[in-house]
Order: structure tokens, then sequence, then C-alpha cells
């Protein structure tokens, strides 16, 4: 996928694709509503990317002060603005990577 719009077509699809990362995969899941799924896919890794997933993931959860710590790991501060917004901006940090 080249496109933030390729990546949301794809939530159309019953299984995230093979080629994307671990990363992607989570996104995935969350863009399908399965926080768990999501959470899955990089609650062992330990990179900078993961972890800044994985913040995401807490705030939306509602576990701030999780989050926070996930997004320290992350090398960020957690975001003021919407989580749809974080979503979108992860997805196309990852797809321009």
């Amino acid at each position: 996928m080249k496109t933030l719009n390729e990546f949301k077509a794809s939530l159309n699809n019953t299984a995230p694709g093979t080629a994307l990362s671990p990363q992607l995969k989570s996104l995935w899941f969350d863009g399908k509503g399965d926080w768990h799924k999501a959470h899955d896919h990089v609650d062992h890794l330990t990179d900078r990317t993961s972890a800044w997933v994985h913040a995401y993931l807490h705030r939306k959860e509602g576990d701030i002060w999780n989050a926070d710590y996930w997004y320290s790991k992350a090398g960020k501060t957690r975001p003021h603005f919407s989580l749809n917004e974080e979503w979108e901006q992860l997805v196309n940090h990852l797809i321009n990577l």
C-alpha cells in the first residue's frame, strides 16, 4: 500500500495484507475495531515506532498513564488532537518508511 486511502480501503478485506509490517497490521486491526489483536501485534516489540503505535492504542483504551509511558519510549509526547488524526498520522508515517 502506498497511500492512506489504499490502507483505509483495505479495511474492507477480511485480513490485513501479508506484506504489511507488524505496526501497520496493528493499525489495520485497530481500524477494524479489534483493539486486542492490534495490541498483540506491537506488545512484544521494543523499537520506537512500535512504542508510538502502542502508546496510541493505550491512549485509545483510555489508559493515559500507560500511554504516556509508551509515548516516552517512542520519544514523543501525547498529542492534543483526535485519535483519528493520530491513527492517520501513524499510517502515513509507516507507509512512507
